[in-house]
């Protein structure tokens, strides 16, 4: 059982939120909104991950670098975290690309 997994999600959640404070990307643009986008991006690819492993398509691959804690059958406590850098780092890209382009677009 090791942390060094969650321990990288955690570092890079951390990266995310220094960009978005940094820039004003997503929450420090509007934090209510923002809140509501990544809870249900993050809700939807949790009741997919779900909905794979019911049907078989997905399943928990045997590391090291995990802690072994589950939130489900087959559904690593990694994943939530994964989701939430995976939901948090598109939103940060989405409004990122908007910002280049609107400078752009003034020059």
């Amino acid at each position: 059982m090791s942390v060094l997994y969650l321990l990288a999600l955690f570092v890079a959640l951390g990266g995310m939120t220094v960009l978005d404070w940094r820039f004003h990307l997503f929450f420090w643009c509007s934090p209510l909104r923002a809140t509501l986008v990544l809870g249900i991006g993050v809700l939807f690819f949790l009741v997919w991950d779900l909905a794979g492993i019911g049907l078989g398509i997905f399943y928990r691959g045997e590391t090291t670098l995990m802690t072994g804690l589950q939130l489900a059958p087959e559904l690593p406590l990694e994943e939530f975290f994964f989701l939430t850098f995976l939901c948090y780092l598109t939103m940060n890209l989405v409004q990122a690309t908007r910002l280049v382009l609107a400078r752009r677009a003034v020059q």
